[in-house]
């Protein structure tokens, strides 16, 4: 079943073939997001669990690509959105100052010494020739995209209480031919979201 996951600042949104209905798990998340005026806040903190275990997924996705030799397979390419101000990034000053706020990479053709660690992920990466190491933890990413299978995931930044700035790509070399990654549209078609009784 083809499908889209998508999570924003503790919400939860799942897109399924509209072909297929929606999944048993859709089905619960529908009943419970009729519940939510009803709801009181939650004593646990659910979407911080959630968002660390999709971050994980960013993790466990690039960490195959690093045990496949960093060979991206077939059209597979990502873009990474992250805070370039969040604690523990490390990238060089002249991108820091393009991007102050935050910045969008691209995986797909020119990369190298991509290591994965447990709390995220360093790359080489070159922006006008120019080689770059970049050093980005996983809490502060914002989003990652396969748009080669309208792959999608979204997070709110450790601390980050507004929504980000728009910013430009960081349209470093190699990234000829991707596909601009789209944040996802709610079309209103099979989108689930499930809030975790966060009151606005």
């Amino acid at each position: 079943m083809h499908r889209r996951l998508v999570f924003i600042a503790g919400t939860l949104i799942l897109r399924t073939n509209p072909a297929k209905g929606l999944t048993s798990a859709a089905r619960l998340a529908t009943t419970l997001s009729d519940m939510n005026d009803e709801t009181p806040d939650s004593m646990i903190p659910y979407d911080e669990i959630v968002q660390e275990a999709l971050r994980a997924v960013v993790g466990r996705v690039l960490g195959e690509i690093q045990e496949g030799g960093s060979e991206l397979p077939g059209t597979h390419h990502f873009y990474i959105t992250f805070k370039t101000e969040a604690p523990g990034v490390s990238i060089p000053a002249h991108l820091k100052e393009r991007f102050p706020d935050e910045m969008t990479i691209v995986l797909q053709n020119k990369f190298w010494e991509l290591e994965v660690r447990e709390d995220g992920f360093s790359v080489g990466l070159s922006f006008n020739q120019i080689p770059a190491k970049l050093s980005v933890p996983f809490a502060a990413i914002t989003a990652f995209v396969d748009p080669a299978v309208d792959f999608g995931l979204q997070f709110q930044a450790s601390g980050e209480e507004t929504a980000p700035e728009s910013h430009e790509d960081a349209e470093n070399d190699g990234s000829e031919g991707a596909i601009a990654a789209e944040p996802p549209a709610d079309d209103g078609s099979n989108v689930v979201t499930v809030d975790f009784g966060k009151k606005k």
